[in-house]
Parts: C-alpha cells; structure tokens; sequence
C-alpha cells in the first residue's frame, strides 16, 4: 500500500518550470490538495547556473562584486518560484549556494579560507551580504 505523500510519477505535470501535482492531506482527512513547486530540472538547470556563478573562472572578481551579483540572480529566480510551495526548494537552492561560497573562498588563495573567530558560515556569509532565498 502506497504511504499518504506517494504519487506515481504520470500523475504529476511540468509547465513553465513548475511541477504541478495532487497529494493527499497530510492530517488523513479525505480529499486532496494541488502542490505546486519548481521542477527537478528548473532546480538542476539553478544549480547549474549557481556552480558557473562561482566557478574558478570568478576567482579574480571582489567578494562584494560576485555576491551583489548573486544576489540579483537569486531575487529573481525566488521571485518567479515563488508561487505554491517552494520552501524545500528554496532551503536547497540556499544550501547549494553556501557549499559553492565555501568552496569559492577556498579555491582564492593557496591558504584555506578560515572563519573569524565565533561565527559561522550562514552568519559570515549573512554580513558578507548574502541574503537567502526566503518565503
């Protein structure tokens, strides 16, 4: 017997970037609820953009520069997603960009890119002035 959130995969439909699909109620009362979010390849084809973003290629542009850049990107990707459901995919886009900065702060120098002392990465990221995709 299928669990309350398994859907066969025919009976969801991809327009325009989106995945349109019935579940049942999360509580078990009867009837159904239409979920609307980003498809799996609008998110890949994000990602991807993010990962050229931040690329080696960037390592020459000024940290202000590449994050006033994908501040922009990002309003405008979340502005348009922003319809139906999209927190998981906006939690993942989020996730995916600070793993890039990460990596994009390390590959800079010959040195490994070291945190100020008591902060982590969300807050260091947060006052380089990164602002996270949010419902």
């Amino acid at each position: 017997m299928a669990e309350a959130g398994d859907q066969p995969e025919k009976a969801s439909l991809d327009f325009l970037g989106y995945t349109f699909r019935r579940y049942r109620d999360r509580y078990g009362r009867d009837g159904r609820y239409l979920h609307v979010g980003p498809s799996k390849k609008a998110l890949q084809r994000e990602r991807d953009k993010l990962t050229a973003m931040t690329d080696s290629h960037q390592c020459h542009k000024p940290i202000p520069k590449l994050i006033e850049g994908l501040n922009r990107h990002l309003r405008g990707w979340g502005n348009y997603f922003r319809y139906g459901y999209p927190r998981d995919a906006f939690r993942e886009i989020n996730w995916h960009v600070g793993h890039r900065l990460f990596r994009h702060l390390n590959r800079r120098s010959q040195r490994a890119f070291r945190l100020p002392e008591a902060t982590t990465y969300y807050t260091h990221f947060r006052r380089l002035g990164l602002k996270p995709l949010e419902i």
